[in-house]
């Protein structure tokens, strides 16, 4: 194991540690009081979940280029956490809804952008789980991991492009953050454990991807006939 495979388990253990305090010390809303922390999670998967369809546009993109076999099933392995992630964003934000807006769902744009984005990367999945071959699986997957990417600004800019029940942005806007800069502090610090966290999560995926591969082959090889099996000996009479 490397060096920073050692230590990324430990620096994510005290980022995780670290988010959990701060955000229990950090000072409640004033209009929303404590329900206010479930920011602390909601918006880092959220960041997440962005950060990992945007990696796989990316390696999708280096596919077409390189056509190397580790660009595509990293791909693929971001897309799983990215899938994960929105799941999780989408569940929080119903939780922390609940009892700000007095509704678990409602048709407000950023909830239906996001909504919409979590189920076309599952279809990215079902794709790749439909197509036996791989060099047409790779390619397909390729081409809608990156035209899919755009989703992803219009999720985060459909606040901004169409006000409505859903808060505008905070920190990722121009100008100076308009939230406190303690609560500010918190979320960084929460941002980063989950990024660690997406981190640890995808190298183990795509390890497991490897043997998944090297399982496949192998049982392959196991039940190809070999050349010449269907052969046999002449029979010498008289013997």
């Amino acid at each position: 194991m490397t060096l920073l495979g050692r230590r990324l388990p430990v620096a994510t253990g005290i980022l995780l540690a670290a988010g959990l305090v701060g955000a229990v010390v950090a000072p409640p809303d004033r209009v929303q009081g404590e329900y206010q922390r479930l920011m602390y999670v909601h918006v880092p998967t959220a960041w997440v979940a962005y950060l990992c369809f945007a990696l796989t546009g990316v390696l999708s993109g280096l596919w077409l280029w390189r056509r190397r076999d580790r660009f595509d099933r990293a791909a693929a392995a971001s897309a799983e956490l990215g899938v994960l992630f929105t799941g999780l964003t989408i569940v929080l934000g119903s939780w922390w809804g609940k009892p700000v807006w007095g509704v678990w769902w409602t048709w407000d744009p950023r909830l239906v952008t996001t909504a919409l984005m979590f189920f076309v990367y599952l279809g990215y999945l079902a794709l790749r789980r439909g197509t036996l071959d791989p060099v047409a699986r790779a390619r397909r997957s390729a081409v809608l991991g990156i035209v899919a990417l755009v989703q992803v600004p219009i999720v985060h800019m459909s606040v901004v492009w169409w006000r409505a029940l859903h808060q505008p942005p905070t920190v990722l806007k121009p100008g100076d953050p308009t939230i406190d800069h303690r609560m500010l502090l918190v979320l960084l610090l929460n941002v980063a454990a989950f990024t660690a966290v997406a981190a640890m999560l995808l190298r183990a995926r795509i390890r497991l991807s490897v043997l998944e591969e090297d399982l496949a082959a192998s049982r392959a090889a196991e039940d190809r006939e070999l050349a010449g099996g269907a052969v046999r000996a002449p029979r010498l009479e008289g013997r």
